[in-house]
């Protein structure tokens, strides 16, 4: 058997219990209901987790990104209202602590970031600095 289909059989990883870790990556309760409407919309499989990345560029030096992804070895994962979240371990140590709404305005909809290891943001409101 080869080394892949080994890994494909293992178990995904447990969402974090630790009291100290546990709401450290969360969504809130429309965000997750979002979440779950975009789901059902694009008939996203049951198995697939919301990965919360973040990734170099935007404005203000960082940007994050959003989509439904497996869970990978090495991902720290989060259950939050009902929705797995996953994060790769780089882009949870800019992450931690950070709430995810959804909110819709004049502006437009979208989901809205509430992170607290920000030291700031751009006028678009989806890149920020730390």
């Amino acid at each position: 058997m080869s080394e892949t289909a080994t890994q494909s059989n293992a178990a995904p990883p447990e969402p974090i219990t630790d009291a100290a870790m546990v709401g450290a990556l969360s969504l809130t309760e429309v965000a997750a209901e979002k979440v779950a409407e975009i789901r059902e919309a694009e008939e996203i499989e049951a198995h697939y987790a919301l990965r919360v990345k973040v990734m170099g560029g935007g404005c203000a030096g960082f940007q994050y990104d959003l989509y439904f992804d497996e869970q990978a070895e090495g991902d720290m994962t989060f259950e939050s209202n009902g929705v797995l979240l996953v994060s790769d371990q780089m882009s949870f140590m800019y992450l931690m602590g950070t709430q995810i709404d959804y909110v819709e305005g004049l502006s437009g909809a979208g989901f809205k970031f509430e992170n607290p290891n920000t030291t700031g943001s751009c006028g678009c409101g989806s890149s920020f600095s730390v």
